[in-house]
């Protein structure tokens, strides 16, 4: 008799023992069925002791299922993921085992196909079958349908050995990568720095580079070099290409497509469930070899990874902030490390946690200097709104619109970018002054314009704008305060009635097919002015484009974030970037209350380098992160008063350690969302203390009422 031990995709804080008999077989990375109470449920073998006696008094394992095992290297990525985010191994687990139905063979389908046999009778209408069927091989109601005769026809050729039933797999493999193809035309620049990635590929084992390249230097082609490089290595070598948005996940297929040969396997919160199923059984087995995914598909029982590829390492977006909170990037490089593989981090303005590592040597530092081609980058200017403000009532300058129509006029595409989505971020009485908020939230809701509806975009609560304010019923006393890209648009429309115009956003693109048909309308010319969210900066390439108007460059300034003038200097750069890509000059425009602010200072003198030095000076000072570590708590209850004294309980409890500083408890900047009050504390710590284990001691503390929730973030990035 065994012992096996199962770890559930539940949140539950260890596997559960239960016993089998020997001859089953169970080996580690199985998946079981064993109960839990009075359910039965899924599961996977973490751990088994042969012939071990105690194992008589445990419950049985029910059931062994099919399909490929988790490999050793996935638990073991759990274990590590679940002390270092001080989350329940089941959870990470859940993120592991995400398609049940790929342990299952797939299902099939019965088609017709010639057999090269000719029929006793060979009759017009079989003639007409069997030359149908030569072209494709379709099932018996869609040949008789397309040889425009009857289903007795095509039974016929079946029961006489003209036509033979085979069963066709609904969750094929996937066709293979044709590493014979080669990429673009490398300048010097760039195959220096690809061949410089390759040799760290081939050398195996566990290496780190940065990929620094100004916008438009050929990042891609670079790291495509090293992909091609990577899966040369074994015959079921596999490669993980990390995207920041779905929508660039759907946008980028084309060039690995053009590379390759093929179209990678994809993995986001966006593909059917017939398509998941397939990726993950193909993944598991080792035969999907190259994917492209958001950053859940870095959780993928992977059988042989070889690289993991970040583009747009920076991104904040590689933050999860709900459910399991983890930032992908940093789990990749533990991945990397644990699985002995590469990881390549692809940035024209990387993360000063990057940054500084590369220049520290624990990372390598490949830099592309310059744009690919005769591409220059663009000349960027501040307009200080002080001096050359908008019309009362708008929010264009004339500098911004000038320079819109003199790019119009040479028949060159414009970009206004302005990260609000919706028509205005807050709706005000005129009257009583009633702000409209979300119900049990204290954020504001969002005008939709074009959808006449007011949306909160924390929480999803969407209403109909009304006729009257619900606080003192005065009729058509609302007032819409602040720009979204909606009220950018109404006024671009304005100067421009004749251009043609789009909003690129969340919104206007839900979904990938909406994101690749106005992606291809803008590179053809369709669109003459975009007018987009932070979509717009994240790797589109648009040969047209020469004139970028950023229309609030401060509103990332507000807030007190830590990286608040880090992310600011990286996304206005991004979209700066925008401009000018090909043979035509850009230009960019940035529209600030604040021109002195270094962060705005080092964007109009393109000077990053002395920026992030600033930053990385300011960080090293008051020990915060790369010089420090930083996690947060916060508590969560139905009552103000309840999460009061929770909060005041957890610090009460709170380990003293030394070189660790806590903060709080403090009401969060949103102090109430879906009705739960929260409390936040701040914990700083010096690179040396485990911020892990003192939060897993601390939680270990407390008890507190069941009403309360408490959520744990390692490194946040979100300060709300």
């Amino acid at each position: 008799m065994d012992k096996v031990s199962v770890l559930f995709p539940l949140p539950l804080p260890e596997p559960f023992d239960y016993r089998a008999a020997s001859a089953m077989g169970i080996e580690p990375g199985m998946h079981v069925i064993a109960p839990i109470g009075s359910r039965l449920v899924r599961g996977v073998v973490w751990g088994v002791e042969r012939n071990n006696p105690a194992a008589a008094n445990l419950k049985a394992i029910e059931e062994v299922l099919p399909g490929p095992p988790v490999p050793e290297i996935s638990r073991t990525f759990v274990d590590w993921a679940a002390k270092y985010l001080v989350r329940p191994p089941g959870d990470l687990m859940r993120m592991v085992v995400r398609s049940p139905d790929a342990l299952f063979p797939p299902p099939t389908y019965t088609v017709l196909a010639p057999t090269g046999e000719t029929p006793p009778k060979l009759t017009e209408a079989r003639a007409r079958v069997l030359e149908e069927a030569a072209k494709e091989q379709v099932n018996a109601a869609e040949l008789s349908r397309r040889a425009e005769t009857s289903s007795a026809v095509v039974k016929g050729l079946v029961d006489c050995g003209a036509l033979v039933k085979l069963e066709i797999s609904e969750d094929p493999p996937y066709p293979a990568p044709d590493l014979s193809r080669t990429g673009k035309d490398l300048s010097d620049i760039q195959q220096a720095a690809a061949e410089e990635v390759c040799a760290s590929v081939r050398a195996g084992g566990f290496h780190v580079a940065l990929l620094d390249g100004v916008t438009g230097s050929g990042k891609t082609e670079v790291y495509l070099e090293a992909v091609a490089e990577a899966l040369k290595l074994e015959p079921d070598a596999q490669v993980l290409v990390l995207l920041p948005e779905i929508a660039l996940t759907q946008a980028a297929m084309s060039r690995f497509n053009a590379r390759f040969g093929v179209t990678p396997v994809e993995w986001h919160s966006a593909i059917p469930q017939k398509a998941r199923r397939r990726a993950w059984r193909e993944i598991t087995a080792g035969r999907a070899r190259l994917v492209v995914g958001a950053r859940s598909a870095l959780f993928l029982p992977y059988k042989n990874l070889k690289l993991i590829v970040i583009d747009e390492e920076h991104d904040p977006s590689y933050k999860q902030e709900e459910g399991v909170i983890y930032q992908a990037r940093d789990l990749a490089v533990a991945r990397a490390k644990l699985g002995e593989c590469m990881v390549i981090l692809a940035s024209a303005t990387p993360s000063l946690e990057t940054l500084v590592n590369a220049q520290l040597g624990r990372y390598a530092h490949v830099k592309l200097a310059a744009r690919h081609g005769v591409a220059e980058l663009p000349d960027v200017e501040l307009v200080d709104l002080k001096d050359s403000p908008p019309e009362k009532g708008k929010w264009l300058s004339p500098k911004l619109v000038r320079g819109a129509a003199e790019a119009l006029l040479r028949g060159e595409q414009a970009l206004f970018y302005m990260n609000r989505r919706g028509y205005a971020p807050l709706t005000l009485c005129r009257a009583c002054g009633h702000r409209m908020k979300s119900p049990e939230t204290e954020s504001w809701l969002v005008e939709h314009k074009y959808s006449g509806r007011l949306v909160c975009h924390l929480t999803g609560f969407s209403m109909p704008k009304p006729k009257a304010c619900p606080e003192c019923l005065t009729p058509d006393s609302f007032t819409s305060i602040g720009p979204g890209v909606e009220r950018i648009e109404e006024e671009v429309r304005e100067h421009f009635p004749e251009a043609r115009i789009e909003i690129f956003s969340s919104d206007t693109t839900p979904n990938g097919d909406a994101v690749r048909d106005l992606v291809a309308r803008m590179e053809n010319n369709e669109i003459d002015i975009l007018i987009g969210t932070q979509i717009v900066a994240k790797g589109h390439n648009f040969p047209n484009l020469t004139f970028v108007g950023v229309v609030d460059a401060d509103l990332g300034l507000k807030g007190g974030d830590l990286r608040a003038g880090e992310r600011t200097f990286q996304l206005v750069s991004q979209v700066a970037g925008r401009a000018g890509r090909h043979e035509k000059k850009g230009r960019a425009l940035i529209q600030t209350y604040a021109p002195h602010e270094p962060v705005m200072q080092a964007l109009a003198a393109q000077d990053r380098d002395a920026f992030f030095a600033a930053e990385i000076a300011e960080r090293e000072a008051a020990g915060m992160p790369p010089y420090g570590r930083l996690a947060a708590v916060i508590v969560s209850a139905p009552s103000e008063q309840l999460a009061n004294e929770a909060s005041k309980t957890m610090g009460e409890k709170a380990p003293i350690v030394e070189g660790l500083d806590l903060w709080g408890p403090a009401p969060a900047p949103l102090s109430v969302i879906r009705g739960m009050h929260r409390r936040r504390f701040l914990i700083r710590a010096n690179r040396g203390v485990d911020v892990s284990a003192f939060l897993a001691a601390w939680a270990g503390r407390v008890k507190l009422h069941s009403a309360v929730r408490v959520q744990i973030d390692v490194d946040p990035y979100s300060f709300l």
